[in-house]
């Protein structure tokens, strides 16, 4: 670290750091403890956003950066400030996004004294971020920022939190961004694979009857689709995908099998129980796919490649287990691998495929959610970034929007938090500005951060945002009708019953009105409840250059469908069609 130049503040540090690691759009809410922050970045070429909640601020972090591939950043405030981001910090860091949170602080010689608008950040973050850091000196600030966005960035990505007291800003440095960043207890770029284990995965892959791979979020953010489906075509190798990995492996080709587990394919899961060698690349084996562990794969050999050496052998034991790059490893064991044709196994395969594709049936006259999700597909000919909220409108877009790249697909899938949708996809536009961006969300989901549909105006971003509204929170009354002896309680949205068969002029208004609240934030809206209706207004926002929120009268019993229980194998899955 150099010395001897012009001293500057550290809040000054905190905007050459940021510029210095590459960040351009900056998300945040200001505040008395990050005021002096707020007071260089004025003149700072950062284009900043200012959300109207912190929480939002976070997701859009998270949503930029699962669009680009670039570390997202967000600046708030202590105490309210800083305790708001929690949810959007702990989504983040189930699903391994690269994130960097820089908090206010009180004082240091405040901490400690329940000052005003005091918070421990540090104590209240540890669990839910991959570190955090709070500066004692300003003359480490400009290193402590070169380090958080070092491990956000490296080995599985992840938040990083940098909570820095108010005097800290202020006070003067000429210490200078170091070059390299380095730690004894954190090196994962020196996590390599001997050769004899390369060699004993292609043994495994060349000796295999009927392989499967299985893959995660991992080979996104790994960039490892190329090698994913370079060794599937060679080895004629079916593939399957997480929630996370969806966008992974294109949804088209003729090897894809689409998602698996809970609301997974029939063929995805099926695939699973009968092949007799399981490459797990990328991906933790959460329990929504493995559904019952000692019934998980009851044939298979199973190897688990993940970059993450706390997921090894946690959930499942696997045969081989390798802590390392996903793209290393594979490409080093592609040139290893004989082609194959797998014939026999392939045929069943493609049985299960043509015989369970997703499908579902008109429960009345009324809209059905799925149809909602194909008409998008169609009309944004499947190009579109889809951003989704968490409970049926999440499951019913992984299975009705076949995604064909990877970064396509954004969604909460490890904590699976509500209220994402919205704030993630104006990230996800401000990242991918030449994209197109659909945001799917539940009328409950939509409730929770509604409040940033501003931000998209206020910016004239050309979102659709997209409101399932059956009057439930959905999942939740799916579990209880079938789990629950249809004991429903507290699922129920509407303020009036609703007779789907009634003209929509004549339904009862119920509380809130989706349509108007959209119109008062400034939003182009419309409500729909035909077939007809859902292409035109599609048709009409796709069109515009103007921020757009369709309501979606939908069927409100309508439930998500294949479904394996929760904790059961497949054999027990739930087809209500």
């Amino acid at each position: 670290m150099k010395t001897g130049s012009k001293k500057r503040s550290g809040a000054q540090c905190v905007i050459d750091g940021l510029l210095e690691a590459g960040c351009n759009t900056l998300f945040g809410y200001p505040g008395g403890a990050v005021i002096d922050i707020f007071d260089r970045l004025y003149d700072a070429p950062l284009h900043f956003i200012l959300s109207r909640h912190e929480q939002g601020a976070c997701h859009m972090a998270d949503g930029y950066a699962r669009a680009t591939g670039k570390p997202g950043c967000c600046l708030v405030t202590s105490g309210p400030g800083a305790t708001n981001t929690v949810t959007a910090l702990a989504t983040a860091n189930m699903d391994g996004i690269p994130l960097v949170c820089i908090t206010g602080q009180v004082a240091m010689d405040s901490i400690g004294n329940d000052a005003f608008q005091e918070a421990d950040v540090l104590g209240m973050t540890r669990p839910i971020t991959k570190y955090n850091f709070l500066v004692r000196d300003v003359d480490e600030l400009p290193a402590i920022i070169k380090k958080a966005f070092y491990i956000a960035t490296t080995g599985k990505p992840g938040p990083v939190v940098i909570d820095i007291p108010k005097n800290i800003q202020q006070a003067l440095t000429d210490q200078e961004t170091p070059a390299d960043v380095k730690f004894r207890s954190y090196m994962p770029e020196t996590r390599t694979v001997d050769d004899t284990v390369i060699e004993r995965l292609a043994d495994l892959i060349n000796s295999s009857e009927s392989p499967l791979l299985y893959v995660g979020g991992g080979v996104i953010s790994g960039s490892a689709s190329d090698e994913v489906r370079a060794l599937a075509h060679r080895a004629n190798i079916p593939v399957c995908e997480t929630l996370m990995g969806l966008g992974a492996f294109p949804a088209d080709d003729p090897l894809d099998l689409r998602m698996i587990g809970m609301h997974g394919t029939v063929a995805s899961n099926q695939a699973l129980a009968h092949c007799d060698l399981l490459l797990a690349m990328g991906s933790r084996f959460d329990d929504r796919v493995t559904g019952k562990v000692s019934e998980f794969a009851p044939h298979a050999k199973i190897v688990h490649v993940d970059i993450d050496c706390s997921s090894i052998g946690k959930s499942i034991t696997p045969y081989l287990g390798m802590c390392a790059d996903v793209k290393n490893v594979l490409s080093r064991v592609l040139p290893l691998v004989k082609p194959a044709d797998h014939a026999s196994w392939m045929e069943r395969v493609v049985q299960w495929k043509t015989r369970f594709p997703y499908m579902y049936r008109k429960q009345s006259e009324a809209l059905m959610p799925q149809f909602v999700i194909e008409q998008i597909h169609r009309l944004t000919k499947g190009d579109a970034i889809l951003v989704t909220d968490v409970g049926q409108n999440q499951m019913w877009s992984a299975q009705y929007y076949p995604c064909s790249r990877p970064r396509q697909f954004l969604t909460s899938g490890g904590l699976g938090t509500m209220g994402y949708s919205l704030p993630a996809a104006i990230g996800a536009q401000l990242g991918c500005p030449d994209k197109r961006v659909v945001s799917v969300m539940g009328d409950g989901g939509a409730q929770m951060n509604f409040q940033e549909l501003v931000v998209a105006v206020e910016h004239k971003l050309p979102i659709v945002f997209v409101i399932l509204n059956n009057t439930y929170l959905g999942n939740v009354r799916q579990w209880q009708e079938l789990f629950y002896h249809n004991r429903c309680m507290g699922v129920t949205l509407s303020q009036h019953g609703r007779n789907p068969n009634e003209r929509i002029e004549d339904r009862p208004i119920y509380l809130p009105d989706f349509v108007k609240l959209a119109e008062a934030h400034g939003a182009q809206s419309c409500r729909v409840a035909t077939e007809t209706e859902v292409a035109t207004s599609l048709e009409k926002a796709l069109a515009s250059n103007q921020t757009w929120l369709i309501e979606c009268l939908v069927e409100p019993t309508a439930n998500v469908c294949p479904m394996i229980p929760p904790g059961q194998p497949v054999h027990a899955m739930i087809n209500f069609n």
